[in-house]
């Protein structure tokens, strides 16, 4: 049933928007925008003008939005030939995964530092029991980037098939 089925599209895109917001720190626009993009506009992309329609906002609050989520490479937009028209669509999930990978990055460089200064510093128990912490959190997040490298690598595999079904 058509009906039951937009209620349950319209459900997924809230969801997407409420994890979208506290997940990236961004406004409800943005983060429904995302959410649109992802459910609706997955094969074709969606234009501008359709999502003014959808998300019944005015042009200059859909235009910010999307300049913020093409800043933070979470949005991608195309062009068809003989067409001016900007196509809009999420950012494959491997590139939105390559934000994660940035931010391990980051938190490597720290958690060697404070190896580092702890290793140096350390002189009661209290500090070598943090130092120990340390290397225990060390430990997961070099797994979690080698789990992260893992699923960029299959979601690539996948994007590039379907790349070549268009």
């Amino acid at each position: 049933n058509i009906f039951k089925m937009q209620k349950e599209k319209h459900e997924l895109i809230e969801m997407f928007g409420i994890h979208f917001e506290h997940q990236y720190n961004i406004a409800p626009l943005a983060a429904r925008i995302l959410g649109v993009l992802i459910v609706d506009g997955c094969k074709s992309g969606l234009t501008f003008e359709e999502l003014v329609v959808k998300m019944k906002a005015s042009k200059s609050s859909i235009s910010t939005n999307l300049n913020l989520l093409q800043k933070m490479k979470l949005i991608d937009y195309f062009t068809l030939t003989g067409d001016r028209k900007k196509y809009f669509k999420a950012a494959p999930l491997s590139q939105r995964l390559k934000n994660y990978l940035n931010l391990i990055d980051n938190e490597k460089i720290l958690i060697e530092k404070v190896i580092d200064f702890r290793e140096k510093n350390s002189s009661c128990k209290q500090e070598n029991i943090n130092l120990q912490n340390s290397y225990a959190y060390k430990e997961h997040i070099l797994k979690v980037e080698e789990l992260l490298i893992s699923s960029i690598d299959k979601f690539k595999e996948i994007e590039i098939q379907n790349q070549q079904i268009k």
